[in-house]
């Protein structure tokens, strides 16, 4: 069996059923019955689809947390004497009975399509965002300090992973994202986020402007982030604007963060009560006066200037420029 094989698809088993059932009626019988019977329903359900997860911290967190089926661990062959948390991928996959296979560096090169996945892959069940239905609610009242990090329209894997990252690093208490038009969470997403993704609850909605109707009207502060705002601009949020070296974080927070090209949506921003934006350091040529997302997901302002983190005491409110056109 080859990696990664699915098994028999739809469509040959269509042309197996149909062809069974064509010489029956040819002998003049009745389609069904007993040899019907005798097919086994699992033999017509479709194979689950497995993708590659990939890098030593991505697979150990995901065989831990126990979230995904996992199918297979493939271990580089010729590494002596497996130590540390190669050792232990080993041991728990032996202990759960997962099988484990042991390739040639340039197979698993060739099945990773050249990414960097440090002698370690595994074959896996996909990970979806959650409804946002099955998250616990929380009150304002809960804790004044809550932030809720809420994303619209990432697309570039490599910066939903590093926000994931930041995110579970410094204490976020849930991650919010727009069913439409955002990124999957794909293995890349996994390997970005260094493999907090697969220990974190990344929640989903169709509607976010509704949603975040809703938590202002329970109380909570609804905060979108821009970028700053140069001479070119003609039209200029209706929604206040500040720069987050002037905003005291003193209630639940939703902190909004816009997609890599066009930011909020105007319907988003509209949702918004305040909008932050970080102030550059210089003078800035046209395209450039944004962060990249998951760079600007780390900045917050402290209070004697700006440092790098997310949340932590002392510090206030973490940060992002939305409409970040620097990809990277």
């Amino acid at each position: 069996m080859g990696l990664l094989s699915q098994g028999p698809t739809w469509g040959c088993l269509g042309r197996l059923v149909t062809r069974h059932f064509s010489q029956a009626a040819r002998r003049g019988e009745r389609p069904g019955g007993e040899e019907l019977s005798r097919l086994r329903l699992d033999d017509l359900a479709p194979a689950p689809r497995l993708e590659l997860l990939f890098g030593l911290s991505p697979c150990l967190l995901a065989l831990r947390a126990t979230r995904r089926r996992v199918a297979r661990l493939l271990l580089q062959a010729g590494r002596a004497g497996l130590q540390g948390e190669r050792a232990e991928l080993l041991r728990v996959a032996e202990a759960r009975g997962i099988p484990v296979l042991r390739p040639r560096r340039q197979k698993l090169d060739a099945l990773c399509r050249h990414q960097v996945h440090q002698g370690v892959c595994m074959e896996v069940s996909p990970m979806y965002p959650k409804p946002w239905t099955e998250a616990s609610e929380a009150t304002p009242e809960d804790c004044p300090q809550r932030l809720w990090l809420v994303l619209q329209e990432l697309q570039d894997p490599r910066n939903l992973g590093a926000v994931l990252r930041s995110a579970h690093f410094l204490g976020v208490d849930k991650v919010i994202t727009s069913q439409r038009n955002s990124c999957p969470l794909t293995p890349v997403v996994s390997k970005a986020s260094a493999g907090a993704m697969e220990v974190m609850d990344v929640f989903s909605t169709d509607d976010l402007a509704g949603f975040l109707q809703a938590k202002a009207r329970q109380g909570w502060l609804v905060a979108g982030t821009v970028a700053c705002l140069g001479p070119e601009s003609a039209q200029p949020p209706k929604t206040p604007t500040i720069s987050c070296l002037e905003f005291l974080w003193d209630r639940p927070t939703l902190l909004v963060l816009g997609n890599e090209g066009s930011g909020l949506s105007p319907e988003v921003q509209a949702s918004c009560q305040l909008l932050l934006t970080i102030l550059p350091g210089r003078q800035l040529p046209p395209g450039l006066g944004s962060l990249n997302v998951s760079v600007a997901a780390a900045a917050v302002p402290e209070e004697e200037g700006l440092g790098l983190g997310f949340l932590l005491p002392p510090l206030q409110l973490a940060i992002c420029s939305s409409d970040t056109r620097l990809l990277c």
